[in-house]
């Protein structure tokens, strides 16, 4: 198996010229049973990297299309051990997608970092982000992800400091996640001109790529962003489609597996419309 840390770099070698497309899903949602299966759909429908969001009851990052999908993984028992169980079954058929996880501390502490560790490179995990660790403060968990192949990846915000930015240089690897509002997940509308420039001063101290998320919800927003980001991470309006598709099938009368695989095909359609209309490449 090729080591974890060198799926993120190739990924992103792969993509080199054009941007690279990044989808967030929730684990656990639309259902347990359907997420490996739903991972590999958005590979096929033009996903280079896999972020997935670890359930938590308090997602202070997350806005309400996000909180929901959440809380329905909550609801059917999805925590940390289903997370690597739904890896280790996408990796059984994809050894090259990265697979990032994305989520908080606490469910990370109450494991025992160690632990985590341990399972996420068992199952095959890229890379882990964790909104509310700092910096500054998990220079040994960084280490101890480091030493098992795993990508320490962090994100940085329009409020980021010089100062701050250095400190995530330090230790980050794989790439940085770009935040491009004020806020939570989904919200508002992106300042393409203002992103471009704070992307500039990024790369000043940044070496590995820099995606960009949140607020991204069409073709047009994606284009936008294109232009200047390595990766466009989305989230809220691909969960938002698929809730919609179930909605959809139970108004129906669709049973559960008729009402997954209506969520997975209107994400797979909806995230290949964003990668086909991707550019080819950037301007250099």
């Amino acid at each position: 198996m090729t080591a974890s840390n060198e799926r993120l770099k190739a990924a992103f070698a792969k993509t080199a010229g054009r941007t690279a497309l990044i989808p967030y899903v929730t684990a656990g949602d639309p259902s347990v049973a359907a997420m490996p299966q739903l991972m590999h759909a958005l590979v096929k429908a033009g996903a280079d990297v896999i972020e997935l969001g670890v359930p938590f009851s308090d997602p202070m990052a997350d806005g309400p299309v996000i909180q929901r999908a959440a809380e329905r993984a909550i609801k059917r028992g999805t925590g940390l051990r289903q997370v690597f169980d739904m890896v280790a079954q996408f990796r059984q058929t994809d050894d090259t997608t990265p697979v990032v996880l994305m989520g908080y501390a606490n469910p990370i502490e109450r494991m025992g970092q160690g632990a985590f560790i341990q399972f996420a490179a068992q199952a095959g995990v890229d890379g882990v982000l964790v909104v509310d660790y700092p910096p500054e403060e998990i220079a040994d968990f960084a280490v101890q992800l480091g030493e098992a192949s795993i990508d320490p990846i962090f994100l940085l915000a329009p409020t980021s400091t010089d100062e701050r930015i250095q400190k995530v240089a330090k230790v980050a690897r794989g790439y940085v996640y770009y935040v491009s509002l004020k806020g939570v997940t989904g919200a508002g509308n992106i300042d393409t001109a203002d992103v471009a420039a704070r992307l500039q001063a990024i790369r000043r101290h940044v070496s590995v790529p820099v995606g960009v998320g949140f607020g991204i919800r069409d073709a047009q927003s994606a284009q936008r962003l294109a232009a200047c980001a390595d990766a466009v991470v989305i989230g809220s309006k691909l969960i938002e489609t698929m809730e919609t598709a179930v909605a959809s099938a139970n108004e129906a009368g669709l049973d559960a597996k008729q009402s997954d695989a209506a969520a997975i095909k209107a994400a797979a359609d909806w995230l290949s419309g964003i990668h086909q209309a991707l550019p080819a490449s950037r301007p250099a």
